[in-house]
């Protein structure tokens, strides 16, 4: 995503420089469909979560964001495992776009204020998946719940 709108720049619930097809795909989101995170152009730029960790974002939709990480060397630990920062990291990015995409047009900029992360199983290499779904969507407040899979769980 790109750095956090101020009140000032939200036109429409799209940022400035965002282009018809963010446009369009957000219309989408607003009438309850599912868009492919291609659709949105450049509009959602995580320099983070895709430049830093890797994170392909997959689609987003009403009270739903998914993306996937492929796990490999970069992300390892000094135990050969995926560091656990890099899942804290994923879980952020997925339940900060969403909270975005649900304040989008209010002219509101979320910001993270807790994150608890459980780790259940070490992981090596390979796909992950992470969905995230809002428990609560308050005036002031949010609550996501991301999940975190593996094809072999």
């Amino acid at each position: 995503m790109k750095d956090a709108l101020t009140r000032d720049e939200a036109v429409e619930g799209v940022p400035p420089g965002a282009g018809e097809a963010a446009r369009a795909a957000l219309t989408r989101i607003r009438a309850g469909e599912t868009v492919a995170a291609a659709e949105f152009g450049p509009f959602i730029e995580d320099r983070f979560g895709v430049g830093t960790l890797g994170l392909v974002w997959d689609t987003f939709g009403p009270g739903r964001v998914a993306a996937h990480l492929v796990a490999d060397a970069r992300h390892h630990q000094p135990d050969g495992i995926v560091h656990g920062g890099v899942w804290c990291a994923m879980v952020e990015s997925l339940a900060s776009v969403g909270a975005a995409l649900e304040v989008l047009g209010r002219g509101l900029a979320p910001v993270g204020v807790s994150n608890a992360t459980d780790f259940l199983h070490a992981h090596r290499e390979g796909r992950v998946d992470g969905v995230a779904t809002p428990l609560h969507v308050g005036r002031t407040q949010q609550l996501w719940q991301v999940v975190l899979t593996r094809s072999e769980d």
